[in-house]
């Protein structure tokens, strides 16, 4: 690696929490030791820092971190640094704590604060930790597939108790504004109807409809039971249970599954690929890089600068859907 650009670096995580966090940050420190440099670890983000939250790392600190969900460093949102002299203070709070690099895991509103740290002196990395899949430039993102995996498991075991009573079933899932979870959750599942924001052109009446046409064709054809699921950012999930109901005289139930997604034990994938993230992060502020997102694009790890990552358009991929509508037919 040859002598680092930067002698001590932090680490933060911010925004919603994703499983796999903890084995970022335990990578982050451990890497960073090795390479030579002081690591300090900043609680609760960044409203942590503008706190001064900081406190030296070592490898004891993340031991058995790894196979936990939630953030050994805390989480929480932050307004204050959303202006310019929140950040300003955000970024001579680093330097009095002598920390030249940076390295920020969380989702896109955690990445512009990290350009603006990067604006402000301080090498700053990005590193996408986000349940909901939706940061442009990268084609994985920690936690996606622990969350995914919940989800599917809670989908089984209210499949099994709507066969018994013969309903149908609409179970809501995370993933804000995008539908990746939903997808994911839905072909794995079997459900007879997906709903994601992507698709969705705000008619609620009109995709009801399409509902209802399809849990009747199906009941006509003896099957006894129908699942759909639904996209947080579709949502009304409740209402539309009752609409179903009383459009078709089948008992229909929504679940709403919301944060047991985030928390659990991580899946082996989002252990290694977090740990190979958070470790990349650490060479890329050994090298003297900043305001660069790492990435896995085409089956490799990489790296890309903020903005031109988060510009990015990102688009659920046509050929899935149509799978996912032809297999739940």
């Amino acid at each position: 690696m040859g002598t680092p650009k930067v002698k001590t670096i932090g680490v933060l995580t911010s925004g919603g929490d994703a499983p796999a966090m903890n084995a970022a940050t335990r990578a982050v420190v451990r890497i960073g030791l090795e390479r030579g440099l002081r690591v300090k670890g900043i609680k609760k983000g960044y409203n942590g820092l503008l706190n001064e939250e900081i406190v030296d790392l070592s490898p004891r600190d993340t031991a058995d971190s790894i196979s936990h969900g939630g953030t050994i460093l805390f989480t929480a949102r932050c307004d204050e640094f959303k202006t310019p002299e929140g950040q300003k203070q955000g970024a001579e709070i680093c330097k009095k704590h002598g920390i030249d690099g940076l390295v920020v895991i969380g989702g896109d509103g955690s990445f512009q604060g990290a350009k603006r740290l990067s604006e402000n002196g301080i090498n700053t990395i990005a590193v996408p930790g986000t349940i909901d899949l939706d940061i442009p430039c990268t084609e994985y993102t920690i936690g996606f597939d622990t969350a995914v995996n919940t989800a599917m498991e809670a989908i089984d075991k209210i499949r099994d108790t709507s066969t018994s009573h013969e309903r149908c079933s609409i179970v809501e899932v995370m993933g804000r504004n995008a539908g990746y979870i939903a997808l994911w959750c839905g072909m794995a599942t079997g459900a007879e109807d997906i709903l994601i924001p992507e698709s969705y052109d705000g008619n609620m009446p009109k995709v009801e409809q399409q509902i209802i046409e399809h849990l009747l064709r199906n009941r006509a054809l003896g099957k006894t039971h129908h699942m759909i699921v639904n996209a947080e950012g579709v949502g009304h999930s409740y209402s539309m249970a009752k609409r179903i109901e009383s459009a078709t005289g089948i008992e229909t139930r929504a679940t709403i599954l919301g944060h047991m997604q985030r928390g659990g034990s991580p899946t082996a994938k989002d252990r290694v690929y977090a740990s190979i993230m958070g470790a990349y992060a650490v060479d890329l502020l050994c090298e003297g890089k900043t305001n660069r997102i790492v990435r896995y694009k085409n089956g490799e790890f990489s790296d890309v600068d903020i903005m031109e990552g988060l510009a990015v358009e990102k688009k659920i991929d046509d050929y899935q859907l149509q799978i996912a509508h032809l297999l739940g037919k």
